[in-house]
């Protein structure tokens, strides 16, 4: 699983032979421990949390259960990327920058332009050991940025929202977190159809599926759907992509 350092050559092609260092696995250990660590300091907080929101603790159990298999579909989508990348990035940096903490697209941008910056093609026959590197680095500064943000960025939201909450205001903080989400998956929805006929197809195969999830749960009172919605209307989707590749349409 570990290379050693005798097989570093920055002109080499040979990517995994430092892709998969010991201490970009400690590192990447590093960050499954800190993230697990956050997920035990956030549950607590929530069900902490809970009886003061007004949540009984059936509904809290419902919240959690319906966090949990709404993650599956995006989690299987992410691990099917992680996979197909691996032999480009390596495991570790795999594992840290597309499975836990980045998106795929941007991350796999933010490498391709730092290897073109180099006259060099991502995964192609001229990307050298150096030029992993520096993708690497790009990917991660530009991921750290991500959370120089947020903790700027966090406190001043939060004043922003503790005003418009006040008063007349407290009717736009009701529509603004709505509008936004719709706007966000809108967006997402709206660049695949613009991709291709596949894309096209395997987006209205999902949004078909889940608002037949929607009908079933409404109509017969299967509340479960609601909640496995989601992930289903994901598994179709990507069994659709699957087939229109067969098929040679995707």
């Amino acid at each position: 699983m570990f290379t050693p350092h005798t097989a570093v050559d920055p002109s080499s092609t040979d990517i995994l032979a430092i892709a998969n260092q010991p201490y970009l696995w400690v590192t990447a250990v590093g960050v499954f421990v800190v993230i697990g660590l956050q997920s035990i300091i956030y549950f607590r907080a929530a069900r902490k949390a809970g009886p003061e929101a007004g949540l009984t603790r059936q509904e809290s159990i419902k919240a959690y259960r319906a966090g949990m298999v709404a993650s599956i579909g995006p989690s299987l989508a992410v691990c099917l990327i992680a996979i197909t990348l691996i032999s480009v990035f390596g495991t570790p940096a795999v594992l840290v920058r597309i499975g836990l903490i980045g998106s795929a697209a941007y991350e796999v941008g933010a490498a391709g332009i730092a290897a073109n910056t180099q006259d060099a093609q991502l995964g192609g026959d001229d990307y050298t050991q150096q030029i992993f590197a520096t993708s690497l680095l790009a990917m991660s500064l530009a991921g750290a940025m991500w959370m120089v943000v947020t903790l700027i960025a966090t406190p001043l939201l939060k004043r922003g929202t503790e005003r418009l909450s006040a008063g007349k205001g407290a009717t736009a903080m009701a529509i603004v977190p709505g509008a936004a989400l719709l706007g966000a998956f809108g967006t997402f929805g709206l660049q695949q159809i613009a991709a291709g006929m596949g894309p096209a197809l395997v987006t209205a195969a999902s949004a078909l599926v889940m608002a037949i999830c929607l009908f079933i749960a409404k109509s017969f009172n299967q509340h479960w759907l609601r909640e496995w919605g989601l992930g289903i209307s994901l598994l179709c989707g990507l069994v659709t992509g699957l087939l229109l590749t067969q098929a040679g349409i995707a």
